[in-house]
């Protein structure tokens, strides 16, 4: 039983449990059956015994019936089912019976048939009894010179394999000779690799010696058997250390190789055997490299992981390679470019920041052309954080970046709006200096604003830096002109129906629409004028209008139930009115925009109070809005109290 469990296991099929099946059917289709039956037989055997049968009995018919077929398919599942059979007895020894198995793998040896004998060959890699492979031994050796190269690649492996084994130098005692030898006169890549790759592993004086030899023809090498004399030269460096400089110029030859598995493994070999300077910076190259013109978007994933850890050990190297890593930022996957971007922040510096910065900013703008979909708003949104990321650490690039940020206050994604938003929020609150460019670039753009959540921060900000009587004015201006015209329903509307003129007392009490004129950008970049109408009343009945496309946004809002952003409007008109009153405002100004902003917050109230509305104002914003209202009234009992 401790053999059973201490065995390792080379081969996994999956196997459905539900399905029911008969050894004596399995034995019956192996012994009757044609090639087809065979075939599902050796199948169903196979996928048995992984799971567990013993099927002591299913040898013999095997042997007799199975054996001898020459069917390609037949021999494949013939090999897969000698892998997983037990080889030898409680005691180690060979059973008897894989003498027959040893005669078929010599028959498979010496067969016309090339594939048959790869995968023979193949199969001997994962046989580890001497016994079995003690006869192979001449029969594989002579594969060597077969005219395919399948057998051949194949052959080179089987002896690697043979030779890695506890008796291996008793059964090849001269398999390194064979090997150098072959590796001489073979042109197939993969065979050559395989040869070359058994003298590494377990012949590395030769191996080096051949490696010497043929230094100047290693530019033409395939890009595996580069790959495995880098091995060589990484093995041969941790065991002589006094041949490092020698052998290193080696691996600073294959850096100009145009695979990039070789460069990678180059950057990878010279990150282990040096901290010098120059062969770090050569690494970073070389990864940035590969990043650059790799594309597989897995081996960009690999190779920024080894950028980033390279940048914990070796920071200041990689530092001057910031601008290499963003430009990852070429790659349509938003997994790398989000990785490239914080590594790219994390290592930048004063001295990089405008650069880095400026590209962000390009970026940001090629989104704004992109195609509207949810990669273009996602990517957006990271840039606009990793911005907000530089200018937090570096403040004095804060005002280079609020201009090209500013256009996508009013952007169709949400979460890039809102972060846009975020980010001139904690602008104005850490940058005293940068409010009045914030406050007045976003008074101009406010009407754009389509999100509910970015409608509230940006209220916010304008009622708390709006300082001085003109940029109060505006910033009352702007709200009262996205609320529209008062008031936002008549008193008509409660009592539709009640009487039969009640339609027409309605239709004729209801105001014109109202007109709000905002600065819209052409193409050319010039400014157009464009009118919205905010239509007061639906057609019928005589209920608040839920918002057209061309009604203000705060009025939408409103009208649409949206009692939450009223409430912060509520609030943001009261600061300004105060502000105002309390600044060296004419008085008649100052209270008549007081006396404004305290009808506008009525008219809230009634709104919120309507019958007509489908979802009625909550407690607690009304509790809001009154409060502001009884500020306004009395300002310093309300204070007081």
């Amino acid at each position: 039983m401790t053999s059973l469990v201490e065995r390792s296991c080379t081969l996994l099929v999956s196997y459905e449990k539900s399905s029911q099946t008969i050894v004596t059917d399995v034995k019956q289709l192996l012994e009757e059956g044609d090639v087809e039956d065979k075939i599902d037989g050796m199948k169903k055997t196979i996928a048995l015994m992984l799971n567990g049968e013993p099927l002591p009995g299913m040898f013999i018919s095997i042997v007799r019936y199975v054996l001898p077929s020459e069917d390609k398919t037949v021999q494949k599942l013939l090999m897969l089912y000698m892998e997983i059979i037990e080889k030898a007895d409680a005691s180690g020894s060979i059973l008897p019976e894989m003498i027959l198995i040893c005669q078929n793998l010599r028959n498979n040896l010496q067969s016309p048939n090339e594939y048959l004998r790869g995968c023979t060959l193949r199969f001997i890699c994962r046989l580890t009894e001497a016994e079995l492979l003690e006869p192979l031994v001449p029969s594989i050796i002579s594969n060597l010179e077969h005219r395919h190269s399948f057998v051949r690649r194949n052959a080179a492996l089987a002896i690697k394999s043979i030779y890695g084994l506890p008796q291996g130098e008793v059964l090849l005692a001269d398999a390194p000779e064979v090997m150098e030898k072959f590796l001489e006169g073979e042109s197939d890549l993969s065979a050559r690799r395989n040869a070359f790759l058994m003298l590494v592993e377990h012949a590395r004086e030769r191996a080096l010696g051949y490696l010497m030899s043929q230094l100047d023809q290693l530019a033409t090498w395939g890009d595996v058997l580069q790959v495995v004399a880098l091995e060589l030269v990484r093995k041969t460096c941790r065991a002589e250390p006094q041949n490092k400089g020698k052998l290193i110029k080696i691996i600073l030859a294959l850096l100009a190789s145009g695979s990039h598995s070789v460069v990678y493994e180059c950057a990878n070999v010279l990150v282990q055997l040096s901290t010098a300077p120059t062969a770090v910076r050569a690494a970073a190259n070389a990864y940035c490299q590969v990043l650059a013109t790799s594309t597989d978007n897995n081996v960009k994933l690999v190779v920024l992981d080894r950028i980033e850890d390279l940048a914990s050990s070796q920071r200041e190297i990689m530092q001057e390679l910031v601008m290499d890593i963003l430009r990852a930022l070429s790659s349509p996957n938003l997994d790398i470019r989000r990785k490239a971007l914080d590594i790219a922040l994390d290592l930048t510096t004063a001295k990089s920041i405008d650069e880095v910065v400026l590209t962000l900013k390009k970026e940001v703008v090629k989104t704004q052309g992109a195609e509207k979909d949810d990669k273009s708003g996602d990517y957006r949104s990271l840039l606009v954080q990793a911005i907000h990321t530089a200018a937090v650490r570096f403040s004095a690039v804060a005002g280079s970046v609020v201009d090209v940020l500013m256009d996508f206050v009013g952007d169709s994604n949400a979460s890039s709006a809102l972060d846009v938003v975020h980010f001139l929020r904690e602008m104005a609150e850490t940058n005293a200096e940068l409010r009045p460019q914030i406050v007045t670039q976003l008074l101009d753009c406010f009407y754009q604003v389509r999100s509910s959540r970015v409608c509230t921060c940006a209220l916010w900000i304008i009622g708390e830096y709006c300082e001085g009587d003109e940029a109060v004015l505006a910033g009352l201006a702007t709200i009262k002109q996205s609320l529209g015209e008062t008031p936002f329903f008549t008193a008509g509307e409660d009592e539709k129906g009640e009487e039969d003129g009640g339609e027409e007392a309605a239709e004729a009490s209801s105001p014109a629409p109202a007109t709000s004129s905002r600065p819209v950008v052409l193409a050319d970049g010039s400014y157009a004028t464009q009118t919205a109408a905010a239509q007061e009343y639906a057609a019928s009945g005589g209920a608040p209008d839920l918002g057209g496309a061309g009604a203000p946004q705060l009025r939408s809002m409103l009208l649409g139930g949206d009692f939450f952003v009223g409430s912060v409007a509520a609030t943001a008109l009261t600061k300004l009115a105060l502000r105002l009153k309390a600044g060296g405002c004419a008085p008649t100004v100052a209270n008549a925009e007081h006396a404004q902003v305290m009808l506008y917050l009525v008219c809230m109230l009634r709104l919120g109070g309507s019958p007509g509305l489908a979802q009625p104002m909550d407690p607690d914003s009304a509790n809001r809005i009154g409060l502001c209202l009884r500020v306004l009234s009395d300002p310093s009992g309300a204070m007081g109290a």
